[in-house]
């Protein structure tokens, strides 16, 4: 099959149309007027919200996860289900959220020309990824406390263990909380039948030998005073997390907190990455959001201009951040309370999981931007 070179939108959703009634579905373009979707296609009693995208890149997980919550609006109760086709593909981390969500999105297409093909996420498609020749080094690191900093650390992990990273947590935190939360790690199985699952494993500073450990990927739950964390592991920072909350008062506040961190990993490390994230976002204040954010996209305008490996996340143009979730705020009640099993806070309720959703885009705009380069495993 050739690969689809359309440059009109239009035309790619023409194709599409043609495909789907090849595939015997009776379809037709949805109003002009319509939001959310292109086709409109009936089959065997269903009735399916079909989104087209006609992208050279592939397909990322925001995207998934905005038509995912547009079938879920009661306004869009008279589509059974959806279906999302593209022109070049899925990342890994997009596959991975469909096979581990419960959504009413029933199946991921790919349209070349002559062909539409249906993802299959427990085959070749939706395999597990072989670990690269170079090792990645990942800290969370802020001058404040109580910003999330060890929940993004571990679940970071989780995210890149879920897309086929067996990952460490190096605890450098003196309270030790990664400890307490997950003990010596876990295992994340994998619901396809062709792959394995992949680990997180945690580890105490003075236990962490890096000689001793093949994982490629080490992420740091930094102590926010920078002269309790090793200084060899901090100048081996190829990328810095600092969690920041978006609220009225800490605006200012943030602003500083960020310059303090920043400025202090640049004393260590003068190439890290650093990435600013916002954590505990409440996704449905959209006015007030807009507002703060762009009060705090002020703020940090000198060192956004003045340092290219300087990087805000923005969460409304880039649809990446941790939104709040109970999820999140009871996470380690089941372990420290109940004296259960160490989990993640990935675990669906109502078949979907915001922290799973989340961290797999947060750890795809990471991947992206810091070009973990990677192979599939052969078929």
């Amino acid at each position: 099959m050739s690969s689809t070179k359309v440059s009109n939108p239009s035309d790619f959703e023409k194709i599409v149309l043609h495909e789907l009634r090849i595939a015997g579905y009776d379809a037709e373009l949805a109003k002009s007027n319509a939001t959310g979707h292109d086709i409109v296609a009936r089959k065997g009693g269903q009735v399916l919200a079909v989104q087209v995208k006609n992208f050279k890149s592939k397909v990322s997980v925001p995207y998934l996860k905005k038509f995912a919550d547009w079938l879920e609006k009661p306004q869009e109760i008279v589509f059974t289900g959806g279906l999302y086709i593209a022109a070049n593909g899925y990342s890994k981390p997009a596959l991975t959220y469909c096979e581990s969500s419960d959504t009413k999105i029933q199946g991921l297409g790919v349209c070349e020309i002559g062909a539409l093909k249906w993802i299959d996420l427990e085959g070749p498609e939706g395999e597990s990824v072989s670990q690269n020749d170079s090792r990645r080094y990942v800290g969370v690191f802020t001058c404040k406390g109580g910003v999330g900093k060890t929940t993004v650390a571990a679940h970071l992990a989780g995210a890149f263990a879920l897309i086929g990273y067996d990952s460490v947590l190096v605890d450098l935190d003196k309270q030790g909380n990664l400890r307490k939360l997950l003990d010596e790690g876990v295992y994340l199985p994998s619901k396809g039948k062709n792959t394995t699952g992949h680990r997180v494993a945690v580890v105490d500073h003075d236990d962490w030998d890096e000689l001793a450990y093949d994982e490629k990927l080490i992420v740091c739950d930094c102590n926010p005073e920078l002269e309790a964390n090793p200084k060899q592991l901090i100048e081996k920072f190829d990328y810095c997390i600092v969690p920041i909350t978006l609220n009225p008062l800490g605006i200012n506040k943030n602003a500083d907190v960020i310059y303090r961190t920043f400025v202090n990993i640049r004393k260590i490390n003068p190439t890290a990455e650093l990435f600013v994230l916002v954590n505990n976002f409440y996704s449905k204040e959209e006015r007030k959001n807009r507002i703060l954010n762009n009060l705090l996209k002020h703020n940090l305008k000198k060192l956004l201009s003045a340092d290219s490996k300087f990087h805000y996340i923005d969460p409304i143009e880039d649809h990446v951040s941790i939104r709040h979730s109970s999820q999140l705020m009871y996470w380690g009640y089941d372990s420290i309370v109940e004296f259960s099993d160490p989990q993640l806070a990935f675990k669906s309720f109502g078949g979907r999981s915001l922290p799973r959703e989340d961290f797999l885009a947060l750890a795809e705009f990471l991947e992206g931007c810091i070009e973990l380069e990677v192979t599939r495993k052969a078929a």
